[in-house]
């Protein structure tokens, strides 16, 4: 799977681009270059064997219209691009800031977010209370969570959080083993949904319903469910004054409180399972000693400045399971700037800044290691063009100076003992899950665990 870097056509006067994270962010800065006027030669590294990061990882399984995009992420890596995928390379390890330095003209971080935030609420340590992410990673086959098992044999599981991934996890728990059948979860992870004995999922929402931030097509297909009915207590979607004009002013909030309110008023079909969705409460403390047997929440009210504060009312739900679904958050890169505090990387339109301000030449940044993780997959393009702009702007006055040399890069891998997968390689990969899915009339059966990845990338023929 280590090609000769002679069948690459970087060189000569090309713009060499090193893009390290091969998700939406990245791969949609990769197509911002091949769309410029510059001639590119672009690799895109990534620490796992499959491209596509949040798209193949982190959307829910269900939803296979939104990981079409794909086709157009995919179509960056045509044989008419200078473009490589490098995969099974670990940043900071295999590869290092100071190579990348060397060898390209600019470097572009896309790395997302790689970790979930906590609730701050005593018990969160016990099993049978995780991060959404790590319940995410799971179903969706992430090589991470290939050796995790999360039992679905209680009654009663609570999600916290009011966006949505906490709507994605809600559903995949409410979602009958016969519609899981129909995704491309991991065989393992279909044994599991198959044997889920939940009948009520809790979601618990700290703020109300016009702070709540799921957009409108999420939030409606939660209403299509099958297989569980939608309680909602109409008391708890009151608005207060300064509520009614944000909604009003806000189309968005317009369709999901009528949503809400709505189901509010919709009679119970006695379905398999049941979502509560409740507004105004936040946990505050998850109780067993051994693992997860309940947890205690406390009924909040809305301030004038939009914040929240307990009322003191508390309730007890009797549940097995917690998922925090309150926010991803980025990690540092080995030796790249980052701010703690917002957990991003700073910059300035995309230009990596260093502690005092000062932009780091030929570095850039784009995605949620950029801006948080806020927006929508789509939302990455325009980011991204913006970061490449910046890109394209700085580098201008260096089309007549020589460039770096990109084709060194597999040969020090390959002295470095790296596996990396290239581009066919993860094509076999891609052939190999499309023929178990089509044994099982399923779109395809991801393979989970990393040594099977870079087995079939090594020798699976297409």
């Amino acid at each position: 799977m280590c090609p000769s870097d002679a069948t690459s056509t970087q060189g000569g006067d090309r713009l060499q681009v090193a893009v390290v994270g091969a998700g939406p962010s990245g791969l949609y800065a990769v197509r911002a270059l091949l769309e410029s006027t510059v001639e590119v030669g672009v690799d895109v590294f990534d620490r796992l064997p499959a491209p596509y990061g949040l798209v193949r990882y982190g959307v829910a399984p269900d939803n296979q219209k939104m990981k079409s995009v794909i086709r157009v992420l995919h179509g960056s890596f045509d044989e008419d691009n200078d473009v490589r995928f490098l995969g099974n390379v670990t940043f900071g390890e295999d590869i290092t800031r100071d190579d990348l330095r060397a060898h390209y003209d600019a470097v572009i971080y896309a790395t997302g977010t790689q970790g979930d935030r906590k609730l701050g609420v005593a018990g969160e340590e016990l099993p049978g209370s995780s991060g959404a992410r790590e319940f995410v990673s799971w179903y969706c086959g992430h090589p991470d969570a290939a050796s995790r098992d999360f039992p679905l044999r209680c009654r009663h599981a609570a999600v916290v959080g009011a966006g949505n991934v906490a709507l994605d996890v809600t559903r995949m728990l409410a979602k009958s083993s016969e519609e899981i059948a129909g995704t491309d979860v991991p065989d393992r992870v279909l044994d599991t949904f198959r044997d889920n004995r939940i009948t009520d999922i809790h979601l618990l929402s700290r703020r109300g319903p016009a702070q709540a931030k799921f957009t409108p097509v999420e939030l409606r297909e939660m209403g299509e469910l099958v297989n569980a009915d939608i309680v909602i207590d109409p008391g708890e979607l009151v608005l207060t004054e300064d509520d009614e004009q944000r909604v009003a002013a806000d189309r968005q909030l317009r369709k999901n409180v009528a949503l809400l309110r709505e189901w509010a008023e919709r009679p119970l079909e006695g379905k398999p399972r049941r979502v509560h969705m409740r507004f105004l409460h936040s946990p505050v403390r998850i109780l067993g000693e051994n693992e997860v047997a309940g947890v205690v929440v406390e009924r909040n009210e809305l301030l004038d400045d939009g914040k929240v504060r307990g009322t003191g009312e508390y309730e007890t739900l009797d549940v097995g399971l917690v998922f925090a679904a309150v926010g991803y958050q980025a990690l540092p890169l080995p030796d790249v700037p980052f701010d703690h505090d917002t957990a991003t990387v700073p910059h300035d339109a995309g230009r990596v800044l260093d502690s005092s301000g000062t932009q780091e030449p030929g570095e850039y940044v784009t995605g949620w290691a950029k801006r948080g993780p806020s927006g929508v997959i789509g939302t990455n393009k325009n980011d991204a063009a913006e970061t490449v702009n910046s890109l394209l702007t700085d580098l201008a006055d260096r089309a007549s100076t020589r460039r770096h040399d990109r084709t060194g890069i597999t040969r020090l891998l390959e002295q470095r003992g790296v596996d990396y997968v290239d581009w066919a390689g993860w094509l076999r990969v891609d052939t190999h899950e499309t023929r178990l899915g089509e044994a099982q009339n399923r779109p395809r059966v991801k393979v989970p665990d990393q040594p099977s990845l870079l087995e079939l990338a090594r020798r699976y023929p297409q």
